[in-house]
């Protein structure tokens, strides 16, 4: 159904904004989101209207439409409290607010065929480590990109037709606009540096990869090297295939950074070489928790031969040791 089309757009959209290009950088930089859902028919498992609130790949707060209340979702935000004790009770007010808006703005403004809607808002802002700043602000309908912000002309990116109107109602709307470039660039910053502190055990932690390089037969007499970085965290990583010191970016084959269940991340690059060529080529990897780069070769695995050998070599040592022990307790 295209309803559930656009719960997989916000699903994909959130994880691409989440994984950021985790290549082009190791400069880590955090990331405050807000995904927005509304569905013109409840159900599928699907409430009327859902909040989700990640501060980097982390989820933090929910509300939605059943529970009619913001909820803590990471242990950390409960330090909030303590600073104001109000906090979730003006957020959920919040939250409230937005709820109304879907309802009675974005659904009664919008005229929809029968069968199941769903409109998606994602905004949020970015900070990185050397003070840089962004944001953006996008919405979606039924699966498909909608309107989009741009921040500096104050002009909302029509992705069809169909946008056209709302989008000339909303730059007629200074104060809508304006609005949503203001949180952008303002209180989303700040609550972005906020958060951060309370997390900053979980958040700011770094936690250096484990690089192998293993080998494995090609086509037409080639052969392929996959280098594994896993067990770092923050997610951004720089990582690239070299040859006597060139990066080898075009040959190169990517996989995506992908979370582990322990909450650090893991990844892959390949390249397939002539065999002969084999010791010229290093998997570089940059990474905020290294003190330096790691260059890592492809080495040969120990033979069997070697390992069974080693194997019984250790067992004899031991059956010494334990009749040694036997013998000296009996005298």
């Amino acid at each position: 159904m295209r309803g559930l089309s656009g719960a997989r757009w916000l699903l994909g959209a959130a994880a691409l904004l989440l994984a950021g290009d985790p290549f082009t950088s190791s400069h880590a930089h955090h990331t405050l989101h807000y995904f927005f859902t509304g569905v013109s028919e409840p159900g599928q498992g699907l409430p009327h209207f859902t909040i989700v609130g990640y501060l980097d790949d982390q989820q933090f707060v929910r509300y939605d439409s059943d529970a009619r209340r913001d909820l803590p979702r990471a242990p950390w935000i409960r330090k909030v409290e303590q600073e104001d004790p109000q906090y979730w009770d003006w957020q959920t007010q919040l939250s409230r607010s937005w709820e109304l808006y879907f309802r009675v703005t974005l659904w009664s403004r919008f005229n929809h065929s029968q069968g199941l809607h769903v409109w998606q808002w994602m905004h949020g802002c970015e900070l990185d480590t050397d003070g840089r700043k962004g944001g953006h602000s996008q919405f979606g309908y039924d699966g498909k990109d909608f309107l989009s912000l741009d921040k500096e002309t104050l002009t909302w990116t029509a992705a069809d037709s169909r946008a056209q109107v709302t989008k000339r109602r909303w730059e007629a709307d200074r104060v809508w606009t304006e609005g949503r470039k203001n949180f952008l660039e303002g209180d989303c910053i700040k609550w972005l540096q906020k958060y951060l502190d309370y997390g900053k055990e979980t958040l700011l932690r770094t936690e250096p990869p484990v690089v192998t390089v293993a080998s494995k037969a090609s086509y037409g007499g080639l052969e392929r090297l996959t280098c594994q970085a896993y067990g770092f965290y923050p997610k951004e990583i720089e990582a690239t295939w070299i040859k006597d010191g060139e990066s080898l970016e075009a040959e190169t084959y990517r996989g995506s950074v992908s979370p582990n269940s322990d909450g650090t991340y893991y990844t892959w690059l390949s390249i397939e070489i002539n065999p002969e060529e084999r010791d010229l080529y290093r998997c570089h990897v940059e990474h905020d928790g290294l003190s330096e780069a790691l260059d890592v070769a492809w080495k040969a695995p120990a033979s069997v031969g070697l390992l069974v050998g080693c194997i019984l070599g250790a067992v004899t040592v031991l059956i010494l040791l334990v009749t040694g022990v036997v013998f000296c307790i009996r005298k």
